[in-house]
């Protein structure tokens, strides 16, 4: 072996230790870019073949003579005499090319199938558009819709994110990640509950509002476990984790079921819920609660309630006792004719029916003439209990003791006359 080839192989060998590449995956790139090199020397056989001793590093041409079957027939050594220094030149660039294309598969090999796996970045770049995050050897993408809208991410911050797709590309993988996958709560708790990790405990169902708001049921295969207090930690400490993660959005943990009713109770808290009512043909749950349990069971902007309907998959009808005894009273069935009561030209108040025609005044509501008043006791507000009220009283009001021709809207005097 000459000093060259010593060196050429001593070369090749670095190369692939440093780059993770074998040797022969070098010396085959070589040997077929050579054979491209070869041909464009002049007098070069139509076919050839290029050899390179792994272990003398001698590099051979061999022209060849094919049949019409493609099998060789004659085969000689055509080797130029200046074939060392074109190998010299295409080695350069073959190995160049041929690590790029390798450091490119094996990147791609590293993240191919990690969809749904967690990731840790260091923001690189952000825009209008997408956000770079620096993984070490490869970069990912954080597109604008798979962003959260109020987190800003600052150059040089670390950020954990969810791999929602890995792409190959020529210029290498490009890897889509999310921070707004439900999915990243999942991978998060994971990371934070060793219960999780090992499966003694699951994660059954997530629903999230990026943000602001998420929920999770969890449930344990092992008796001796508390799902809940295995994520919460002690003093809230392992969803404290999460929580600062997701910068501030707020996760409740509630148990698991089996059972919709007591499932649908858990995932309306920290509401009270007193009765639930399901309703299998149309899937929807219709739940009952305190009057002053109402408004924290539909959260702000009815986001209690939305994520409670995911969790669950019911569609959640919420009603307070109240309105829940108004509708089950004698007068959820009734129909009430429809107007108002407006101001006339002469400053009198008339009931104006809804569906037009002549006004009727207060006189003549009095004696039961606005239409589809049937029950209502004379001059009684439509929907409104009239007992006990006064011939004229007013719309809307109790007027026990009234006089007969009371202004609408006004109380009279009791023993007024008329």
């Amino acid at each position: 072996m000459s000093k060259t080839n010593f060196e050429f192989l001593d070369a090749l060998g670095q190369i692939a230790r440093d780059k993770g590449i074998s040797v022969e995956t070098l010396l085959d790139a070589l040997a077929n870019a050579l054979v491209a090199a070869y041909k464009r020397t002049p007098d070069a056989a139509e076919e050839a073949v290029v050899t390179i001793d792994p272990d003398s590093g001698e590099i051979r041409v061999y022209g060849q003579e094919l049949d019409e079957e493609g099998n060789v027939v004659r085969e000689w050594d055509d080797t130029p005499d200046d074939f060392g220094r074109i190998a010299a030149q295409t080695a350069k660039q073959v190995i160049l090319q041929r690590i790029r294309e390798v450091e490119r598969d094996l990147k791609y090999e590293e993240y191919a199938g990690r969809e749904g796996d967690i990731v840790t970045g260091i923001v690189q770049q952000t825009d209008n558009r997408y956000t770079l995050l620096d993984l070490g050897k490869v970069e990912a993408l954080l597109p604008q819709a798979e962003q959260v809208s109020y987190e800003r991410y600052e150059h040089g911050a670390r950020l954990k994110a969810y791999i929602v797709e890995v792409r190959k590309t020529s210029k290498g993988p490009q890897i889509v990640v999310s921070r707004s996958h439900p999915g990243l709560i999942k991978r998060l708790f994971e990371l934070e509950v060793p219960e999780i990790s090992s499966g003694a405990v699951e994660i059954k169902a997530c629903a999230r509002e990026p943000g602001h708001r998420t929920k999770i049921a969890v449930w344990s295969n092992d008796p001796n476990i508390d799902p809940v207090g295995a994520c919460v930690g002690a003093r809230g400490s392992r969803v404290r984790m999460v929580t600062n993660e997701l910068r501030g959005e707020r996760v409740d943990v509630v148990p698991f079921s089996d059972d919709p009713v007591e499932l649908i109770q858990s995932a309306l808290a920290p509401a009270r819920v007193r009765e639930v009512r399901l309703d299998d043909a149309t899937g929807t749950a219709t739940v009952v609660v305190s009057d002053y349990q109402l408004s924290l069971a539909i959260g702000k902007e009815g986001q209690n309630a939305r994520l409670a309907a995911r969790l669950t998959g019911w569609r959640i009808d919420i009603k307070s006792e109240t309105q829940l005894a108004e509708e089950e009273s004698g007068y959820a069935g009734e129909e009430w004719a429809e107007g108002e009561w407006v101001q006339n030209e002469a400053g009198e108040m008339v009931w104006q029916p809804a569906e037009g025609g002549e006004a009727v005044s207060a006189a003549e509501w009095s004696q039961g003439a606005e239409p589809g008043a049937s029950g209502e006791a004379a001059g009684g507000t439509p929907g409104e209990e009239a007992s006990g009220e006064a011939a004229g009283g007013t719309p809307g009001e109790e007027a026990s003791g009234e006089a007969a021709g009371g202004t609408p809207g006004e109380e009279a005097d009791a023993g007024s006359t008329s």
